[in-house]
């Protein structure tokens, strides 16, 4: 797995969205994810095609290709949140973003399909979420990596506002 970006720590800021994890309370997540998930749906549907697909450069992804990653962090984050309640410290698998986004042609999908599939991607989240309650459980993904369900869910909003902010910027002018 060499090679994969660390994970954020867990009082990770993060300077171009503002995002602060020690200002999320968990109790507040799911009402977070729902808002940022109905401004990325709003943002979404506005767009063109030519706009949802455009990408600024080759390594900067595409608005569609940003949508399509929420939904993965959340289906991802349901998982990972299942594995720490259910296991004593599990090892998570990586996402593998670029190779997802390459391998599943995401500028190719079906945009109305992804937004239906990240609205039952967090309700799948929100579910586990409420299941939850010891918040220290923790996980790895690769050594010296331990994080908590904590930092799980407050990483999972920040995915979703970071890219959120991603898609605007991603985005062909009209």
């Amino acid at each position: 797995m060499s090679g994969l970006p660390l994970l954020a720590e867990e009082d990770h800021v993060c300077v171009p969205c503002g995002l602060a994890y020690e200002d999320v309370a968990v109790g507040e997540v799911a009402d977070r994810l729902g808002a940022l998930t109905a401004e990325i749906r709003d943002l979404i549907s506005g767009l063109s095609a030519a706009e949802l697909t455009h990408r600024p450069d080759e390594d900067t992804w595409s608005a569609l290709e940003y949508l399509c990653h929420v939904r993965d962090v959340y289906v991802a984050s349901t998982i990972r949140l299942y594995r720490a309640r259910k296991e004593s410290k599990p090892q998570i698998e990586p996402v593998f973003n670029d190779l997802r986004v390459l391998r599943f042609r995401y500028n190719q999908a079906d945009v109305h399909g992804v937004l239906h599939e990240m609205g039952l991607a967090l309700a799948g989240l929100v579910d586990e979420i409420a299941r939850t309650s010891d918040w220290d459980r923790t996980f790895t993904r690769q050594p010296g990596e331990e994080r908590t369900a904590g930092w799980l869910v407050r990483q999972a909003v920040h995915e979703a506002m970071h890219h959120g902010a991603d898609m605007r910027s991603s985005a062909a002018p009209a």
